[in-house]
């Protein structure tokens, strides 16, 4: 038996998010076939994270068992013959067999785009929030500084509908760290470690970088929607830590578009 790593990059607009769903189009369903038809076994590879409907990712995680001898090279070649244009896979490894894709991982970069020119070019309308209202973007990068450290996310995490609850890192998993017994008790709360969290002005866009070790159901997504508010000035800077200590989804501002949102990476200890 193997245990293969991919990495993966794909255009989320047409896909109902990374998990496999009954009569849906789904990141993992396409992969997961793809596989199939090369090794001949029903496998369902397993991702960092779980990105939702119409998110991006520029370097998604993947691991999968398999009893397939093709070699790494190959395999990668064979899946992006497979694969729609859509999806590539980037790289293609072999890996410990302890290894894990999401419960391996010690850190993950989201980015989101926020376009604020008057006229968003129609062949970028997919891949970014177009937002051309005035904003303070200063007040905004102060804003997203205040989310750094270990906080309980509550007020930006949406109810997970498999869970029924708001917790268990969707749509990138809570990351573990030491045992199983460690993980289930960090993945049962809301906490989590954000190392870094700014915005940046590149040209006509705005865009917001978030490293940490997990995020909630629509987490970065309901932290953009809030840090637009601050930029509406309603509410103000100093309000983001009211919100986060309010615990409460009402506290913060909507959820932002998913076509903004992009996985960025994943990190693994050595």
């Amino acid at each position: 038996m193997r245990n293969l790593k991919l990495i993966l990059s794909y255009d989320g607009s047409e896909f109902s998010g990374w998990q496999v769903q009954p009569d849906a189009t789904t990141v993992q369903g396409t992969l997961a076939s793809a596989i199939g038809r090369i090794t001949g076994e029903k496998v369902l590879p397993q991702g960092s994270g779980r990105t939702d409907a119409g998110v991006h990712a520029l370097a998604q995680a993947v691991t999968f068992v398999t009893e397939s001898s093709v070699p790494t090279e190959n395999f990668m070649k064979a899946l992006n013959d497979i694969l729609p244009a859509s999806v590539r896979v980037l790289e293609v490894a072999e890996a410990l067999p302890e290894f894990h894709a999401r419960y391996s991982a010690r850190s993950k970069t989201y980015r989101y785009r926020i376009y604020r020119g008057s006229i968003c070019p129609p062949f970028l309308a997919r891949y970014v929030w177009h937002f051309p209202y005035p904003l303070d973007e200063e007040a905004m990068e102060r804003a997203a500084g205040l989310v750094v450290g270990e906080h309980d996310f509550t007020s930006f995490a949406a109810v997970d509908p498999e869970k029924g609850m708001n917790h268990q890192g969707h749509p990138s998993a809570s990351l573990g760290a030491g045992s199983g017994t460690q993980r289930k008790k960090h993945e049962a709360s809301n906490l989590r470690r954000i190392f870094s969290s700014s915005w940046e002005r590149k040209e006509e866009e705005l865009v917001y970088t978030v490293r940490g070790t997990g995020f909630l159901h629509h987490m970065v997504r309901n932290l953009v929607g809030t840090f637009i508010l601050v930029g509406k000035k309603t509410p103000q800077v100093e309000d983001m830590t009211r919100i986060l200590e309010a615990h409460n989804r009402s506290a913060a501002g909507a959820t932002a578009p998913a076509s903004g949102l992009y996985l960025v990476g994943v990190e693994y200890s050595e």
